[in-house]
């Protein structure tokens, strides 16, 4: 069976909250990268909404300037379900500060 691997971006994602993917099907996530690449440091949160909750990945994590933040780590992965629209978001305590970055891979099962 063939891989279905995807990336999805966004860059200087600030104070609203951005969706970065929405899960269409069973979807697992194997990589996210937050970049701070604001002139001063920041704050920023990276989770899950099922539809109705947001559950946390990191929350309020520090950036100090230049830096980044991989939320995924010693080869952890997350499946996000399509069937209640698994929406990845990122927000940031400053405007226009933070690039994202997420590889997943789609359709991983039926």
């Amino acid at each position: 069976m063939a891989q279905n691997f995807r990336r999805y971006t966004s860059n200087n994602v600030g104070t609203v909250a951005a969706t970065i993917m929405t899960a269409n099907s069973y979807d697992a996530v194997v990589g996210i990268s937050l970049s701070n690449v604001h002139t001063s440091a920041i704050n920023v949160s990276c989770y899950i909404n099922d539809g109705s909750n947001d559950i946390y990945l990191v929350k309020d994590a520090p950036l100090p300037v230049g830096s980044s933040l991989q939320v995924l780590d010693g080869g952890a992965k997350l499946v996000l379900d399509g069937t209640t629209s698994d929406a990845l978001k990122v927000v940031s305590d400053t405007a226009s500060s933070c690039d994202v970055w997420v590889s997943a891979v789609d359709d991983i099962s039926t």
